[in-house]
């Protein structure tokens, strides 16, 4: 199966979850919240076809610390693709972080078990803060959903 990436941060980031993680973008958004930092992701067809097996291989093979954040775009856009790849990454021991902008009943209930963590809600602009980890806006939850702690907003 096929999934559309915009990009990959390889052992990079520090403020999409816990610890340093790989990031990958993917492409396509039906959300297009206003004030978005990743308006290049809306348009599917402006991204990167990839097999998921490909891209799980890709990442795994430099992955320091088998921790990846899956974002966007809209992840769930391209859920049965989401679903192969969050099986490749569980069964692999990965720490996994999904970030949508749908709120938590929105999401497939068969995606939480696959989980550490899930950022949920859209971006709003006039909510914005730089003061609460994980999130861009005040209204947006980020909860470690494998034992349901809510990280404090």
């Amino acid at each position: 199966m096929d999934i559309y990436i915009n990009k990959i941060l390889y052992n990079r980031s520090l403020v999409d979850g816990p610890g340093i993680r790989t990031v990958i973008f993917l492409q396509g958004c039906d959300i297009k919240c206003s004030g978005c930092h990743n308006e290049k992701t809306w348009n599917m067809l402006d991204g990167h076809k990839i097999s998921v097996k490909e891209l799980f291989n890709l990442i795994n093979d430099v992955t320091i610390n088998k921790k990846v954040t899956i974002s966007g775009g809209e992840p769930l856009l391209q859920l049965e693709a989401l679903r192969e790849l969050l099986k490749l990454f569980k069964d692999n021991n990965y720490d996994i972080a999904l970030y949508t902008g749908h709120i938590k009943d929105e999401l497939p209930k068969d995606l939480l078990p696959y989980l550490t963590y899930l950022k949920t809600g859209r971006f709003i602009k006039e909510k914005q803060t730089s003061v609460i980890p994980y999130v861009g806006s005040t209204n947006q939850c980020f909860e470690r959903v494998d034992n349901i702690e809510t990280i404090e907003k």
